[in-house]
C-alpha cells in the first residue's frame, strides 16, 4: 500500500502570505546569509519557543554557512517534491529573514500536519501573531484540517 500523499495531486500550495508586519514566502538559498544570521543569533530563543520539543534544533554550537545553504536546499527540495513546505519569514520593509514557519507530515497520531515556527529573539513579539496568522492561512487555503501547533 502506498503512503497517502502530503497534499493531494490536485493542490496547489500557496507560496506566500503577507501582513503588515511580515511576509512569508518559499526558503531557499537565496536566503542563506540572512536565514543563518537570523537563527544564529537567536539560537536559545527558538530552542525555548513551543513546537521545538526535542530540543535538537537549531544545533547550540551552530552550523557553517555552507551546512545551513545545504539545509535550506533540502527544504526546497522537498517543496518542489510537495513533501513538505518551508517558508521563509520576511520584514516586509528590509527584507532581512526574521524567522522561518516549517509544514511537514505530522509525527504524532491524530495529526496530518506539523507546523513549527520561530522569530528571531529581537522579533519575539511576532512570535504569537505569526503563529496565529499560519493557523489561520492553514484553514483558509491548505487542506489539512487537523493541524499539530504544539500547543500553540
Amino acid at each position: 500500500m502506498e503512503p497517502r500523499p502530503f497534499v493531494p495531486d490536485d493542490f496547489e500550495p500557496p507560496t506566500s502570505l503577507t501582513t503588515e508586519r511580515f511576509r512569508l514566502e518559499p526558503l531557499g538559498e537565496q536566503h542563506n546569509a540572512s536565514d543563518h544570521a537570523a537563527w544564529t543569533s537567536s539560537i536559545e530563543h527558538i530552542r525555548a519557543t513551543a513546537g521545538y520539543p526535542d530540543g535538537s534544533w537549531p544545533p547550540p554550537h551552530g552550523m557553517s554557512l555552507e551546512d545551513n545553504a545545504r539545509d535550506l536546499r533540502r527544504h526546497a527540495a522537498d517543496f518542489a517534491a510537495r513533501k513538505g513546505f518551508t517558508f521563509t519569514v520576511l520584514d516586509p520593509g528590509s527584507g532581512d529573514v526574521i524567522g522561518c514557519v516549517y509544514l511537514y507530515p505530522a509525527d504524532r497520531e491524530g495529526y496530518d500536519v506539523s507546523v513549527q515556527s520561530w522569530v528571531r529573539a529581537d522579533r519575539a513579539d511576532l512570535d504569537g501573531p505569526l503563529a496565529d496568522a499560519v493557523a489561520a492561512w492553514l484553514e483558509a487555503d491548505w487542506p489539512w484540517r487537523r493541524p499539530d501547533r504544539y500547543g500553540r
